[in-house]
């Protein structure tokens, strides 16, 4: 069994540049300045957890070191496909390179050890402010829209499809970028009122084309990839994918194996801990109540476990 490390909630480093509800963002100019090129960020994925818009008070072991080194896996696999802002995982080598000009910008031993495996350096971006989201298969708010109304994001689809099930084709379903609160779902219309019309086409095409890629390459491992949700920016000029790309916090992994359409399928999620707040009776409003180490144990295990099986490795 893999020894639980030291659970990370909050990181205080100095230069902080953008805090999200998992990941801290840092200017990494401002620690190694003599570094030259392009703007280069530090992210650094913490083992918070968020469910029902709402950041959760316990941590989940492993949970940051799986966000970064999956992605890791995904931006170098992918690559050939879509730029992206990726540079360089940070681990123990990368930080003993630089532990004198690190130690200089105020940082101690002991925090520069909380960074290696859950951290990455990348390209500064300018992010375009859309979620794309892609639907292979009918589960989640897409199952409950269709059961409604007969559709997904107002795409009409055939009668008589089952939870689950796999869609005739992939499905683009863009949403708003929220910090908070809700992403709410647009138009395609809506979409090329934002971004404009050769963005629009370009977000949805690349979009497609990632997760079919992904979904192949999964499936092959035994997981079957039901959606995901990209995020996109421009780094000089030119259109990369950004922030984190097909983990666990960002797509619904599920077993092949066990897969039976008509029913909801078990996850390599957080799904333990949505269950788990359902049945305690959280009324869903801040703040949020601490989880059970039952519920810990089994997210940490989930997260791990498809780690190992899309990368073929134990977690570093």
């Amino acid at each position: 069994m893999t020894a639980s490390p030291p659970v990370l909630l909050d990181t205080h480093l100095p230069h902080l540049f953008y805090r999200g509800k998992v990941r801290d963002i840092y200017d990494l100019g401002r620690w190694l300045p003599a570094d030259a090129g392009p703007p280069l960020l530090l992210m650094v994925a913490t083992d918070r957890i968020s469910a029902f818009d709402a950041v959760l008070p316990t941590g989940i072991p492993h949970k940051g070191g799986v966000l970064t080194q999956l992605s890791a896996f995904w931006f170098q696999r992918t690559a050939h496909l879509m730029p992206n802002h990726f540079v360089a995982l940070v681990d123990r080598d990368w930080l003993a390179a630089r532990a004198e000009a690190l130690s200089a910008a105020g940082l101690s031993p002991r925090k520069l050890g909380l960074l290696a495996g859950r951290a990455m350096v990348a390209r500064r971006a300018e992010r375009i402010e859309v979620e794309c989201v892609v639907r292979g298969y009918l589960a989640g708010s897409a199952w409950e829209e269709y059961r409604k109304r007969g559709s997904v994001s107002g795409q009409a689809l055939p009668p008589g499809l089952r939870e689950s099930q796999r869609l005739p084709q992939p499905l683009f379903t863009p949403t708003t970028k929220a910090d908070s609160g809700h992403d709410q779902p647009i138009t395609p219309a809506e979409l090329v009122g934002l971004v404009g019309e050769a963005t629009a086409h370009a977000l949805e095409a690349k979009s497609l084309g990632l997760y079919a890629y992904a979904h192949e390459y999964a499936l092959k491992q035994g997981i079957i990839i039901a959606d995901t949700k990209l995020e996109f920016g421009r780094i000089g000029g030119e259109m990369a994918v950004i922030d984190e790309l097909l983990t666990p916090d960002s797509s619904r992994f599920w077993e092949a194996a066990a897969y039976a359409p008509g029913r909801s399928q078990p996850s390599y999620d957080k799904q333990p801990v949505r269950d788990w707040l359902v049945a305690s009776g959280w009324d869903r409003e801040p703040p949020a109540p601490p989880l059970p180490p039952e519920v810990v144990a089994q997210t940490s295990a989930r997260y791990r476990e498809v780690y190992r099986r899309l990368t073929g490795q134990g977690l570093g």
